[in-house]
């Protein structure tokens, strides 16, 4: 399908740096600086998109000052509730911005309260909801007998309530949205809610209402962690992964498709869906703070997918446990450098290292109680998995081409190793040989001449996933090759504290990619391990100020530009920033024998 280009009046992208998420749950926007919402897809994280103007597409909704401002912004403490704040000629102006929270997977609810904090403040709106990413105009657009406006995009009904003065606006004989101009005293709020549903809709809702139930959530379901090493960072990186997790207990990788990790390099992709990998990596990092609720949804998510699928269990699924569909394209510009893909290929790929990371969260489960009988069940499945297809060649945790991968091995046995204490004893002892195997085997054949662990039996090179397996327990950490694998990673891979994946060509490191965020959190973690803890620190803050204002982590880090780059925001990024924290608050143990 031939889409609509964008108008030129469309907003214009910003670096991602300056981006805000709110998020429900079911679903996520970014906003603007310019109190622009660019991206949301709904009903579900991967539905088409009402507001693509991200990736060159039509569709934004939009409130921004009149005349010159600057612009700040923060987030209201355990919440996703962002407050746009511009400092204009005349005074002070916010927006507060929220998805109602916690999400109804059919409906969603945008709030907005703009107020003159200081001063008076004229602000203009639009709001262009084109459905479909951007290919399905506004239709039978109407005003009720109440002044809130109606209409349909797409397969979206959408009903603004707030703006009765709005007027139409055309192109070409068509509606394209709407806009109004709003005048506020000083003091004065105004509030703009927005409804999309796939169903009928139903009674009007209550602003202060919803604002009311929304923060009421937000202060139940986020806990304070305040015995960590960064406790208000930390409890962001938590509220984050809980606004990324749906009903179902899926946490999707991110809210965006198609941001580019290096511009017109190729590498971009769509991460609106449940990576096992990830829930194991967030499930993991909140356990490390306590059993708190995100645990039982990463269980529950990742417990139901080996019911279902058993050894056949994908890298990835949809929210709601289906499939991921094949990458296509849609015929838009794409973010500038980034391209316009949906989908992702990763639907074919077997990846060993996932049976691995559930064992390890079912782990994280258990040492708090909170491993049941269907999860004890799936641990099984798991490590049958694993026993099953060892040898096959997997695409590895960087998703490359099939092969037999030194860290999807050795986290395998570092996961048989954690859960087989809390098994029965037959089964422990045949998990404990398993993971002794899967050592061994990866050893004769992944042993770099130099002492330390390569990336595969025919490729030498580093790489930074070496480093987990030892943190998991697959091996001591006073191991020669864990002590020789971490020095010549440290070396050779890493640049002013920020760390890279492996080597990907003769070019240097920061011309290839960016520095990878989870990497630097796991040097974090392993020169703790090693009882460094003031060379542990160096790398947590370091990477720990790789973001922008609103505290978001993209996949990437490009030191030389200080820009971020890839999909935004990164959950593994915020899963390992919240795991790293946590266990850096504790002190380091004894250094190991040099």
């Amino acid at each position: 399908m031939t889409r609509p280009p964008a108008r030129p009046d469309e907003p214009l992208p910003h670096v991602l740096r300056e981006y805000a998420l709110i998020a429900d749950g079911e679903r996520g926007a970014l906003v603007g600086p310019r109190g622009d919402i660019v991206w949301l897809c709904a009903p579900r994280w991967d539905s088409g998109s009402l507001f693509s103007s991200l990736i060159g597409g039509r569709g934004h909704y939009t409130v921004t000052p009149r005349g010159r401002f600057v612009w700040g912004g923060s987030y209201e403490d355990g919440t996703l509730i962002w407050r746009n704040r511009w400092i204009t000629g005349s005074g002070i102006v916010e927006s507060r911005e929220a998805l109602a929270f916690p999400g109804d997977p059919r409906r969603a609810v945008l709030l907005r309260r703009i107020t003159a904090v200081e001063g008076g403040a004229g602000l203009t709106v639009r709001l262009e909801p084109h459905g479909d990413y951007g290919s399905a105009s506004p239709r039978d657009v109407r005003r009720d007998e109440d002044g809130a406006w109606c209409g349909r995009s797409g397969d979206l009904r959408w009903r603004w309530s707030g703006a009765p003065a709005a007027r139409p606006r055309h192109h070409a004989g068509h509606v394209t949205g709407l806009t109004t101009e709003l005048s506020l005293d000083p003091g004065e709020s105004h509030d703009l809610v927005l409804e999309l549903t796939t169903d009928p809709l139903p009674g009007k809702p209550d602003a202060s209402r919803e604002w009311s139930a929304t923060e009421e959530a937000w202060r139940r379901e986020v806990p304070a962690l305040e015995n960590n090493l960064a406790p208000g960072d930390s409890r962001h990186a938590y509220t984050v992964l809980r606004g990324l997790t749906s009903s179902t207990g899926g946490m999707v990788g991110a809210v965006t498709t198609s941001l580019p990790e290096r511009a017109e390099a190729g590498r971009n992709y769509d991460y609106r869906y449940v990576w096992v990998r990830d829930q194991c990596y967030a499930g993991q990092a909140v356990a490390t703070a306590g059993p708190h609720p995100l645990l039982d949804d990463a269980v529950r998510f990742v417990s139901a997918r080996l019911h279902q699928d058993g050894p056949h269990m994908a890298p990835a699924y949809t929210a709601t446990g289906g499939p991921v569909p094949d990458q296509s394209t849609l015929d838009l510009p794409g973010y500038p450098g980034g391209y316009d893909r949906i989908g992702n290929w990763v639907n074919r790929q077997f990846q060993l290292d996932a049976f691995g990371e559930a064992l390890l969260l079912f782990t994280a489960a258990h040492r708090h109680g909170r491993l049941d009988a269907e999860g004890r069940r799936a641990a099984a499945i798991a490590a049958d998995a694993i026993a099953r297809r060892r040898h096959e060649p997997d695409a590895g945790i960087w998703e490359l081409d099939n092969r037999a991968w030194t860290h999807s091995r050795l986290i395998c046995a570092a996961g048989l190793r954690s859960l087989a204490p809390a098994a029965p004893a037959r089964r422990a002892r045949a998990w404990t040989e398993l993971a002794d195997s899967l050592v061994a085997e990866t050893a004769a054949t992944s042993t770099h001449p130099s002492g330390r662990w390569q990336r595969s039996p025919h490729d030498p090179g580093l790489d930074a996933a070496l480093l987990l397996p030892p943190l998991r327990g697959a091996l001591p950490a006073d191991d020669p090759r864990t002590l020789r694998t971490l020095d010549a990673y440290t070396r050779e891979l890493t640049d002013d504290h920020y760390a890279y994946r492996f080597r990907h060509d003769e070019r240097p490191l920061g011309e290839a990619e960016g520095a990878f965020l989870l990497c630097g959190y796991v040097m974090a973690l392993a020169e703790h391990q090693q009882g460094n803890q003031e060379e542990a620190l160096r790398w947590f803050e370091r990477n720990r100020a790789a973001c922008g204002p609103p505290g978001l982590y993209t996949e990437e880090y490009d030191i030389g530009q200080r820009q971020l780059r890839g999909n935004l925001p990164q959950a593994f990024v915020h899963a390992l920033m919240l795991e790293t924290a946590t266990r850096l608050s504790d002190a380091p143990p004894p250094a190991p024998r040099p």
